[in-house]
């Protein structure tokens, strides 16, 4: 695959294809974490090695894997992965993996993963679906970064439980709560809306 392909693979998920806010995928985790910015960067750096490594491997084993069983084959190479994550966040960064909770396995079943393994890693080449992996891990990795500083800078007053506002400053506690999540999500979405059409 030339150069100028698998650079359009990779960059297509920083913008054209950014799963939360362009085909509106992976809404679950990116409404739930995105508390605060820790939060949002240790998911998406989540996501994406399980992004990376699930597209690798289907993509090594398209050719192996029975069509008729291949989207619980796709199931078990995600799952492998997402355990590999969890067991390292476990093992080294306790704290944050406390925080996202159930979320981390549920990286099993997000729309992102198995539609990237089943829309492009099994239909090409190794190279091919490691750019289209990162690409769309590290866009899913500032959709949430963006959408958590948002979040917990106006909803909490801080950024990294640093805070950024004088001691009078009242934080909009709703943005960090549940409806405050859709709230944020929605604007996001009219702000990319409006950027896509210029």
């Amino acid at each position: 695959m030339a150069k100028k392909t698998v650079l359009q693979e990779f960059t297509k998920g920083l913008w054209a294809e950014v799963p939360p806010f362009r085909l509106v995928l992976g809404l679950c985790p990116t409404l739930a974490v995105t508390k605060s910015l820790d939060n949002g960067i240790g998911m998406g750096v989540a996501t994406t090695f399980v992004l990376v490594c699930s597209n690798i491997i289907i993509s090594l084993l398209r050719n192996v894997i029975p069509k008729q069983v291949r989207i619980a084959c796709y199931i078990v190479v995600i799952a492998t992965f997402v355990t590999v994550v969890e067991l390292v966040m476990q093992a080294y960064t306790y704290p944050l993996f406390l925080q996202l909770g159930i979320f981390i396995p549920l990286i099993v079943v997000n729309c992102i993963v198995l539609g990237r393994a089943e829309a492009f890693a099994s239909k090409n080449g190794i190279v091919a679906s490691f750019a289209d992996g990162l690409g769309m891990g590290v866009g899913f990795t500032l959709s949430l970064s963006a959408l958590s500083v948002f979040r917990e800078i106006l909803g909490s007053g801080t950024i990294y439980k640093i805070p950024v506002f004088g001691p009078s400053f009242q934080p909009f506690s709703f943005l960090v709560e549940a409806p405050g999540a859709f709230v944020c999500l929605g604007l996001m979405l009219c702000i990319m809306n409006l950027l896509g059409k210029k």
